[in-house]
């Protein structure tokens, strides 16, 4: 969600994770639970959910960012098509500074999907 501006249960299932729907359904309700992500209506289509990130889910950026790192030079060798962004040398310079730029860009995609 955070970093690939995923935000449809459609999007998560095209994922390349390729989570079964059953436990998808079941982790997203246990993330709404805890008041890490929220669900709305798609205000331009009033069937589909959109799930997003709360200030609590935010939050949790920082513990994000160094788990991306750590992939990066511990799993990326074995799995060559992982995903990583090409800005993690900027990253590593300044994390807090990072962490604030992603939830600063996630909050504007939140608002712009959420006032169509």
């Amino acid at each position: 969600m955070l970093f690939e501006g995923k935000k449809t249960f459609k999007d998560f299932t095209e994922s390349q994770e390729s989570i079964a729907t059953n436990i998808l359904s079941v982790r997203l309700k246990m993330l709404e639970k805890f008041g890490i992500v929220e669900k709305a209506k798609l205000p331009t289509n009033k069937k589909t959910n959109i799930y997003t990130l709360t200030d609590k889910g935010l939050s949790l950026t920082p513990v994000l960012i160094e788990l991306v790192l750590w992939s990066k030079y511990n799993i990326q060798e074995f799995n060559p098509d992982l995903n990583l962004d090409h800005d993690l040398e900027k990253v590593e310079k300044n994390k807090k500074k990072a962490c604030q730029t992603i939830v600063e860009k996630y909050k504007e995609f939140k608002r712009s999907i959420l006032s169509q």
